[in-house]
């Protein structure tokens, strides 16, 4: 239970500082297993030398202890892996930095692993009388493992994290595991007084550690709200000027933002307004009856829309109920005409029954991205919800000179769409694909923005203008059945590093 617990608050605890790419759950998986395999290893001899209670209980109280203070001495290396990190308008980061920090913390956990992965041979070994007994004896003792795996796998990611923290989780575990050691110490014949120690010195550090942030903020930003959920880490900051962010993770990524006197933000938001206006001109705006955001974070797009084109009904759908929370107290997402779904943006679509003028996804962020929203079949499941003259308009990343994700994108959506139209968005990592079902031309855009004169959709479509970049799509297509998403982004973002960008 303990090893399992530990293994997903230890993922969670780098989610922080590293993100949520695969890159981090192999290395925090992969490491977990050799340090289970040192310490089965090393658990089966040890047993072998020193078959006794007394040594198997210290055994546990020792993994107990080193398991609670991973949380609490890896503070100040995150915190530095954290400012290691760039701001979003930042074109340089500390690479040997953050990968010493990456390095350093995974270490931690080799101890309290190790110790753990040596239980098991040691408590067969303790049990096992007689030969005969080998294989009941074993089947038991992996039964009953396996039945603290599967508390261990889902009470820190249903219960424990989104309700009392990833430090707390740590310490709950490990003290769960304390107490049992130093109970069967004390049956032993122990002198289990002497481990008292342990559980102090923890509640101390905790009691120093606790109260403050879990990760802290840039210089100029004052921290508004934190919280963990069942799937982020989330802050809400607010900076001089009066903007809000709403940051998830690494908080390298700007989620969503917002000016209580501003509507237009100068970056990726603005630009899906334009998405009707790719339609054959006269467009009116009044043509734009409802619409749906699959990844609609604290309501950005939905408060645009509803200023620009009027109280329309807007299906927005956000996976994290916590971060919808924020939202509404922070960013003014209380417009009656939002109706938010908490649900998976693919799951929503295939279930709904409603015909949208326009779905706007904005779901892709490097260096983690939900492949299952970037196939040919999630696409055709979007095209389904779309009127005679709907438009599929979403944010995909990039970097200055790496198109490949979006050269994929637009590939995959020319399976199902018979236009596909491309704007990076300037100084960002961003570009716009907008996805139509009739067939368009970039001069529709020009046509009707001129005939609409809109003082918020007027200087925001002459950037896409003069940013537009045709592209052919003749990247990779992808599938429910193969779909490297992973795989590219990862490259990507190697590539960006390794060139100096």
């Amino acid at each position: 239970m303990t090893t399992l617990g530990v293994e997903l608050a230890a993922a969670r605890l780098l989610e922080t500082v590293f993100g949520t790419s695969n890159i981090v759950w192999a290395n925090v998986i992969g490491l977990i297993l050799v340090y289970l395999t040192l310490g089965y290893f090393i658990g089966g001899r040890w047993a072998d030398r020193s078959p006794h209670l007394t040594t198997f209980y210290r055994l546990l109280t020792w993994a107990a202890f080193s398991a609670g203070l991973i949380p609490l001495v890896s503070d100040p290396i995150l915190n530095v892996a954290a400012r290691a990190f760039p701001s979003p308008d930042t074109l340089s980061a500390n690479i040997a930095v953050i990968g010493g920090s990456f390095v350093s913390v995974l270490v931690l956990f080799a101890l309290p692993i190790t110790l753990l992965g040596c239980v098991s041979p040691f408590a067969i070994r303790l049990a096992l009388q007689h030969v005969s007994e080998a294989g009941d004896i074993s089947g038991k003792m992996y039964a009953v493992s396996t039945l603290g795996s599967i508390v261990g796998n889902f009470t820190p990611v249903l219960l424990l994290i989104p309700t009392v923290g990833t430090t707390r989780t740590f310490l709950i575990f490990a003290g769960v595991l304390m107490v049992v050691a130093l109970l069967g110490l004390a049956r032993a014949g122990g002198r289990w007084w002497r481990y008292l120690w342990m559980p102090l010195v923890l509640a101390a550090l905790a009691l120093l550690t606790l109260p403050g942030p879990i990760k802290p903020v840039d210089e100029g930003q004052t921290l508004l709200f934190e919280k963990e959920s069942a799937y982020n880490l989330i802050q809400v900051v607010e900076d001089v000027q009066g903007w809000r962010y709403l940051l998830l993770n690494e908080g390298q990524g700007w989620h969503s933002l917002y000016h209580p006197e501003r509507l237009l933000t100068g970056f990726t938001w603005d630009y899906f307004l334009l998405a009707p206006l790719f339609n054959p001109p006269p467009f009116e705006k009044g043509q734009v009856e409802r619409v749906a955001i699959i990844g609609l974070a604290a309501g950005t797009i939905a408060r645009q829309y509803s200023a620009v084109y009027g109280p329309l009904p807007i299906d927005g759908v956000e996976i994290d109920g916590e971060i919808v929370r924020a939202g509404r107290e922070f960013f003014d997402m209380d417009m009656p005409n939002l109706n938010t779904v908490v649900a998976d943006g693919r799951y929503f679509l295939a279930h709904s029954d409603q015909c949208y003028d326009v779905i706007a996804v904005d779901a892709y962020r490097l260096p983690y991205i939900p492949w299952h929203l970037t196939t040919v079949e999630f696409f055709q499941q979007a095209r389904d919800r779309l009127s005679q003259d709907g438009v599929l308009v979403i944010n995909v990343g990039r970097t200055e000179s790496d198109y490949r994700l979006v050269e994929a994108m637009v590939a995959t959506l020319k399976v199902v769409f018979p236009s596909a139209h491309v704007v990076p968005v300037p100084d960002a990592f961003n570009a716009i694909i907008y996805a139509t079902v009739q067939p368009t031309v970039i001069d529709n855009l020009a046509t009707n923005l001129a005939a609409l004169n809109d003082p918020f959709l007027g200087p925001v479509g002459q950037r896409a203008l003069d940013d537009w970049w045709p592209m052919a799509g003749n990247g990779m297509v992808f599938t429910d059945d193969r779909a490297p998403v992973e795989r590219l982004t990862n490259q990507i973002v190697v590539r960006y590093f390794l060139q100096g960008e």
